[in-house]
């Protein structure tokens, strides 16, 4: 059965030293809290600190317990790294990590500490660390244009919003450059020299002003927090700040800014990329720059939404109209369009979105660097298509030098070539072939079909007018035919994509159980990204062995040990609730990029896409695939619900059985034995003074209720082995007749007040059976009938053979039953309210007995009312031939 592991119920608690500029202090604060943390009786453990050669942070550090240090080899050099895996093997209350930005060298778990940290949080490590404003990735552009110098050790906000408090560590700008000149910053006096230069007490003024506003921001988030934690009333604002995306390198800027706002603004945040039919046509470095764009605004906070189409500002101002965006954030590039335009992008969103505020960002750096190119540029020329465009010039000047000797006008031949523009736009690739039909089509007209002939001059003055409509014309077909090419294809591709994800969803609702549903994701996930699939699922707290599912030609089913050896990924996405591994900044060298098959806290699965030599997930691919897991996860947890849920109606009935079982015992068993125990002690303690009659009537008495004692122990054997399945039916041909004599030869002794007939269609009906067994049966259906009639009622048993079924009917004349209780009857432990001749209540297990031996056989069991008064029971066997040798 599918387990699940939920995340830790403690979770660790984080604050960060925080600080304006380098040297304020931020690392001495945090050790001066660490020890007092350690007075307190707290096991603090200093996991990495930097003392940058500094005596007085030196001096701190003394008497704290050291974590060592992991020793990495890279080009001969030994570089040390924070030891996340001891770290949480030992399990300190408190652990302090300087410099939470740091970049971690190549081959450790995470490529940047603040990742480290959030796995010791994760495990219920308390932790101390340290920033500085610069690091912080929605300011560092604004702090690179005051320094001069960008950063490229950065957090994202949501690390620094996450934090459970903050201490600003502060010194005024003269006592910073007074602690400079000293040298109790930079020992180096060179390095002295460059901070001095760069931090100019101008600088450190906006320096110090950005970060105290970027902290007052953070302790107001905080105090709203607690606010709403105490049962204040919660903050709701309707602002929702939409950034758009693109593969500029400026766009990092202009999504910087909007998570600015939305943070200030405490709205929502979007960002929104327009795929259209060209953005396969990227080039590798916008591909990369889009993803990096991406992962950038999705660690910021953003939620990332797609949409396709090639009308970019009408798309962005319908998503923005649907989802009720309050700002759009664009950016914009200094380089200025070749070509003159009536109406640029802003322009036309505007006119689309009347009613949403637009923030243009503008980008002052890319005017100083040369431009990129946007997309790869494809072949220029295609033998195929070259031929193609050949052929069509060549089949279209025949026609019209057949039209030319038919007589038509040259307007009709004009059509022609038209027409073969047309057609040449649909059969080639990109728009050179296009052009160049078009062009090619007037020069060959004017050749062919306009005096003088085969030469490109042309007498008449309206040729040229003919020439330019021709040659508009050319260009207007082609063009909407490409467009609608491209419209076709974006179409179906985005069909193809909706009918996997639908597929996937009726698919995974009719899986019958786990391996269904895992079977099912994997095989739409593998039809969707065309890579292999590896899918672990949970065992209770542990990963299952994987289960492979390669693509075509693809190697992975041979190289299962190599997959093997990435276990270690899978089970931290498991434990951790998070994705890793390729294009990740967590285990980034493997193969296979993981995710968790999760719904909440609950991880079902674990997922892995093969990514070796494979280009990163497209950004609609990523969010289908997310969808496809998604889904998977609410599969799983229904059928994990519908599991539990099934044991406990197993649970109740149980139970319910148990309870009417300890009621059958405690009442209804204590009937008969309180009278057996009466007449056996009126028997022995005056059988002196009884006449032989009264002798008789006590030992009837006590016949009577031994005998239904034991019949009341048999059903309940018998029913609890046919249950379990540890019966073995001895099936066998057998003749009615014989069978119904036998057991009225058993029935109750009181049958001779009641008038029982037998009535067989044929003497020698046979039909397929146990015969110990539906002896059984028919006793107890006549018992019954004996027990809840009158005296003088009539039994009757009917037997017949109908469509390979023989038939067989115990019917009375008595009060019958209630429409009630015929729909429980069946049931075990129930009993009607029918009133018996000798005050007792039953079991209620005869009718159930009976019912489960007939099912045993094949057969079915009802009960019907009897006209025109009393119960009709009805049972089927099967029907045997009857072979007659004289």
């Amino acid at each position: 059965m599918t387990g699940q592991i939920t995340a830790e119920k403690r979770r660790g608690r984080l604050k960060i030293f925080f600080g304006y500029v380098p040297g304020a202090g931020k690392t001495c604060a945090m050790l001066d809290a660490a020890r007092a943390e350690q007075k307190e009786g707290t096991q603090v453990v200093a996991g990495y600190i930097e003392t940058h050669d500094r005596a007085e942070t030196a001096d701190r550090l003394r008497g704290l317990d050291l974590l060592p240090l992991m020793e990495i080899s890279i080009n001969g050099a030994i570089v040390r790294e924070f030891d996340l895996d001891q770290a949480i093997r030992r399990r300190p209350e408190l652990i302090l990590l300087d410099e939470l930005a740091h970049i971690n060298a190549p081959g450790v778990r995470h490529k940047r500490r603040y990742q480290d940290v959030e796995e010791l949080l994760r495990a219920g490590i308390n932790v101390y660390t340290t920033i500085n404003i610069e690091h912080i990735e929605s300011v560092t552009d604004v702090v690179a244009s005051i320094t001069g110098i960008p950063v490229p050790e950065r957090i994202p906000d949501s690390v620094f919003d996450r934090a459970d408090q903050i201490e600003f560590v502060d010194i005024a700008p003269g006592d910073f450059i007074e602690r400079l000149q000293k040298g109790r910053i930079c020992p180096d006096e060179q390095l002295q020299q460059i901070y001095g230069e760069i931090y100019q007490p101008q600088k450190l003024i906006a320096l110090r002003e950005i970060a105290l506003r970027y902290t007052a921001d953070q302790l107001n988030r905080i105090a709203l927090q607690f606010g709403e934690g105490a049962g204040a009333a919660g903050f709701y604002t309707k602002e929702h700040i939409l950034v758009c995306l693109s593969s500029a390198m400026s766009s990092k800027k202009v999504i910087r800014t909007a998570a600015r706002m939305a943070e200030a603004l405490h709205g929502e945040f979007t960002a929104l990329y327009v795929e259209t039919s060209r953005t396969k046509e990227l080039t590798l470095r916008n591909k990369s720059e889009l993803r990096e764009n991406l992962r950038l605004a999705e660690q910021l906070g953003a939620q990332i939404a797609t949409v396709y189409g090639e009308d970019v500002p009408g798309h962005i101002a319908e998503y923005a109209k649907t989802s009720r965006v309050s700002k759009i954030v664009l950016g914009r590039s200094q380089h200025k369009s070749r070509l003159p335009t009536s109406s640029n992008f802003v322009d036309k969103l505007t006119a689309a979105a009347p009613t949403i505020d637009i923030y243009i960002i503008p980008d002052h750096e890319t005017a100083a660097h040369p431009r990129i190119p946007l997309y790869a540029r494809p072949p220029l020329l295609s033998l195929a298509d070259t031929a193609k465009t050949l052929g069509i010039l060549l089949v279209c000047t025949l026609i019209g030098l057949w039209f030319k000797v038919l007589g038509f006008s040259e307007a009709n031949i004009i059509t022609v070539y038209i027409l073969g523009v047309l057609l040449d736009a649909m059969v080639t690739k990109g728009r050179l072939y296009s052009a160049a039909t078009s062009i090619l089509s007037v020069l060959v007209f004017n050749y062919f079909f306009t005096e003088p002939y085969f030469s490109l001059k042309a007498y008449d003055s309206g040729y040229p007018v003919t020439f330019v409509v021709m040659l508009a014309a050319s260009f207007i077909t082609s063009t909407l035919t490409l467009r609608v090419k491209e419209q076709a294809r974006e179409s179906a591709q985005k069909a193809y994509r909706t009918e996997v994800l639908l597929e996937t969803s009726r698919k995974l609702q009719q899986a019958k159980d786990t391996p269904a549903i895992i079977n099912e994701t994997a095989l739409q996930m593998l039809k969707l990204l065309d890579r292999s699939i590896i899918i672990y699922e949970v065992e209770g707290d542990e990963l299952s062995e994987p289960l492979v599912y390669p693509k075509a030609g693809s190697a992975v089913e041979a190289e299962r040990d190599t997959l093997e050896a990435e276990r270690e990924v899978a089970e931290w996405v498991l434990r951790n609730n998070k994705r890793a591994g390729a294009s990740t900044d967590t285990f980034s060298m493997a193969r296979c990029l993981y995710h968790a098959v999760r719904s909440g806290d609950a991880v079902f699965a674990v997922a892995g896409i093969v990514m070796e030599q494979e280009e990163p997930l497209e950004v609609f691919e990523k969010s289908l695939m997310i969808a496809m897991l998604g889904e998977c996860a609410l599969a799983l947890e229904k059928d994990k619900l519908s599991e539990q849920q099934k044991e406990s109606t197993l649970q109740i009935r149980q139970e319910q059985l148990r309870a009417n079982l300890l009621r059958g015992i405690s009442h209804d068993l204590r009937t008969p034995l309180t009278s057996i125990s009466g007449n056996a002690g009126i028997l022995i303690g005056n059988s002196m003074v009884l006449s032989e009659d009264q002798k008789q009537e006590l030992y009837s008495d006590i016949y009577d209720d031994s005998m239904w004692l034991i019949n009341l122990v048999e059903n309940l054997l018998s029913i609890t082995r046919i249950d379990n399945g540890a019966v073995h039916l001895n099936f066998q041909a057998e003749l009615l007749e014989e069978v119904i004599a036998e057991a009225l030869l058993h029935v109750n002794r009181n049958k001779e007040d009641h008038v029982i007939r037998v009535l067989l269609e044929d003497e020698l009906l046979m039909a397929r059976m146990d015969s110990r067994l539906i002896i059984q049966v028919i006793i107890n259906l006549v018992d019954n009938a004996i027990k809840y009639t009158g005296s003088g009622s009539h039994i009757t048993l009917t037997a017949r053979q109908e469509a390979g079924f023989v038939v067989v009917e115990v019917a009375d004349d008595g009060p019958g039953i209630s429409a009630e209780a015929k729909a429980k009857v069946f049931e075990m432990f129930y009993t009607a309210d029918n009133v018996r001749g000798d005050g007792r209540r039953g079991l209620g297990l005869g009718l159930a007995l009976c019912k489960s031996i007939i099912h045993a056989h094949g057969g079915h069991f009802e009960v019907q009312d009897h006209a025109p008064q009393g119960t009709v029971f009805r049972f089927t066997l099967l029907a045997e031939e009857v072979n007659v040798h004289e």
